[in-house]
């Protein structure tokens, strides 16, 4: 009891150490692992492991093969989760360089792995081809961490956070495919008769995931399970899934619970975002307990069997030659410069779905009685830390050597996606600005991604939110909701992380007009809040420019816009430069040729100089 407690309680430890200094959680679960594990015999006095995963005769918390049925169990959950995320469109929007980052880069690093492992750690075809197949998946848990606080080029952070993404349940598919082909021959050649139980499992695997993903999406549509019982019916469904495909075709139950994860991720379902929160919740218990358990599987023989010059030469093959070449393979022709193939060739780090497997496959083909399999779990453990420790430690420093590091971070993030935002966002992306609209409402988020503007439909009161790695280039925060707790919390709480630059909000209906009360960090108009935007916006939705020719003209100007509530002033332009207009605009000094962008009725300059607005028509 005393065991399993302490799993518990260590896996929790070493996701709020991964959280507290923003590193990939399987680097401290695997340490612990190994140190409660194979490590522990070192200086225990009995030489035993303070965790014991296997019964061993006289110690161990799983005895026969119930670690292995426990492991199975938890990595489908973990893989059917990872398949949920897999979107078709999200494939099929990506750009040329993430689409070939996830099939020819794949299959550069599933040929030289193969190669590298069998050529330089003297291992047989299949086991060397079972190891590169591991060793492709690199997955959003150990990238995000990584790069969370290093400010990048969009372009660079989307490719890398993409690839992660994509590449978990394919790269899974992938290695279990590898793993059923050899399991189907395991023990003796590949005959016909192996042939054709490779050929079951793929078709079990296929046709119960595909056919079951339906009749739960049907069961969920027809409300024939009730909401409460909605996530823990489709545990039991996963868990079910796995076993009935196992039973008909042995080894088969991974491969459906991928299916099955990839087909009800594309069906349209009301309940798909709650259900994933909650498989997003489990997957983070089942990892704590999953790693540590696997690390402290491992015995002192298994780490000496890599102990030895060729592990160091294998991993260099992989990270600095396999990596770069799968990169640039996969970027020629594309925008991307030198020195960002360069930064995403050195981040490549492997993550929990590799280690997982790596385990649960290479336990499995040992018991087999394959030969070699003993490598498997302990050569991709060393890939795995290797390459997370490289990339959490040298990432930032690499970014500034090959120059992708942002020192200024320009881009724009505008809380609230409204008419008017939506407004703003247009005329700052036509005028080169990088910006990105973040609102709750789906269907403004819909709306603005129909006019091609970047938006996501997000919480700001989320823990999650601000751990996004494509929002590294924002340094301006516009906090532009109808609700003004939302906009000073915005202000409050992100201020600091996207606001380097100026963090601005509009002004409350009760600081109008009031200049005891006009906030420092108010934004456009000290008379206009939320609902007169609303209203310039619905009746005058377009953005205008004049040119500024003093600063006397500047002032009338703005009298004006004070004066007509039609009229509200938003951006100070000069060639490539764009100032925000604040609410004490009249503190602004305005350079000559300055142009000054506004929403609202058109202001007509007339030959004496005046202006006036436009004439209103019925």
């Amino acid at each position: 009891m005393l065991e399993l407690a302490g799993i518990i309680i260590l896996g929790i430890l070493a996701q709020w150490m991964a959280w507290r200094f923003k590193i990939p959680a399987i680097l401290p679960l695997i340490i612990i692992g190994l140190l409660v594990g194979p490590i522990s015999t070192l200086y225990t006095e009995d030489a035993s492991k303070i965790i014991e995963p296997m019964w061993n005769g006289s110690a161990g918390l799983f005895p026969g093969d119930s670690l292995f049925y426990f492991v199975s169990l938890a990595i489908s959950i973990i893989l059917f989760e990872g398949g949920l995320t897999l979107k078709r469109e999200e494939i099929l929007n990506t750009g040329p360089v993430i689409g070939k980052l996830i099939s020819v880069a794949v299959l550069i690093t599933f040929i030289g792995g193969g190669l590298a492992a069998h050529y330089i750690f003297g291992l047989s075809w299949k086991i060397s081809l079972l190891f590169s197949a591991l060793i492709i998946v690199t997955g959003p848990t150990v990238i995000t961490p990584i790069l969370r606080n290093i400010p990048l080029k969009k372009d660079v952070s989307s490719i890398l956070k993409w690839e992660g993404i994509l590449i978990d349940p394919i790269g899974a598919l992938f290695a279990v495919l590898v793993f059923e082909f050899i399991s189907a021959g395991a023990g003796g050649e590949f005959t016909l008769v192996a042939l054709e139980e490779f050929g079951k499992i793929v078709l079990f695997g296929f046709t119960f995931g595909f056919s079951f993903a339906h009749a739960l999406a049907f069961s969920v549509k027809k409300k024939l399970i009730p909401h409460y019982l909605l996530n823990v019916f489709t545990l039991a469904a996963v868990l079910g899934v796995f076993v009935l495909s196992d039973s008909f075709a042995h080894e088969s139950g991974l491969l459906a619970v991928v299916v099955m994860g990839m087909v009800l991720g594309n069906i349209n379902l009301p309940n798909i975002k709650e259900l994933l929160y909650f498989k997003e919740s489990l997957s983070v218990l089942l990892i704590s307990i999953l790693f540590i358990l696997l690390a402290a599987n491992i015995n002192m023989e298994d780490l000496y069997l890599i102990y030895r010059w060729e592990t160091a030469v294998i991993f260099a093959i992989i990270a600095f030659i396999i990596r770069p070449l799968g990169v640039f393979a996969s970027s020629t022709n594309s925008g991307l410069k030198i020195n960002e193939k360069l930064f995403i060739s050195w981040v490549g780090p492997r993550g929990i779905v590799a280690a997982g497997i790596a385990s649960l496959f290479g336990s499995k083909l040992v018991s087999q009685g394959v030969e070699g399999a003993e490598y498997i779990t302990p050569l991709v453990f060393m890939i795995v830390l290797g390459t997370v420790l490289l990339n959490a430690t040298t990432a930032r420093m690499f970014a500034k050597i090959v120059g992708v590091f942002l020192e200024k971070s320009n881009g724009i993030m505008i809380i609230g996606a409204s008419k008017f935002s939506r407004l703003i966002a247009a005329y700052l992306k036509k005028h080169d600005r990088s910006v990105v609209l973040i609102d709750s409402n789906a269907n403004n988020i819909r709306t603005a991604k129909e006019l091609g503007l970047e938006a996501f439909t997000a919480d700001i009161y989320s823990d999650g939110f601000s751990d996004n790695i494509e929002f590294n280039n924002i340094g301006y925060l516009l906090a532009l909701t109808g609700n003004s707790q939302i906009n000073e919390y915005a202000i409050e709480s992100f201020g600091d992380r996207f606001g380097e630059n100026g963090s601005f909000r509009l002004v409350h209906s009760s600081e109008i007009n009031n200049p005891n009360k006009n906030p420092t960090k108010g934004l456009f108009s000290a008379t206009d809040d939320y609902v007169n935007m609303m209203e310039v916006a619905r009746y005058h939705g377009k953005i205008h420019e004049i040119e500024i020719k003093s600063q006397d003209h500047f002032e009338g100007l703005i009298e004006i816009t004070k004066t007509d509530d039609d009229i509200i002033p938003l951006f100070i332009r000069k060639g490539e430069k764009i100032d925000i207009v604040p609410s004490m605009s009249l503190k602004m000094e305005i350079e000559e040729g300055s142009i000054l962008a506004y929403l609202g009725k058109e202001i007509v300059e007339q030959e004496t100089g005046e202006v006036t607005m436009e004439k209103e028509s019925l």
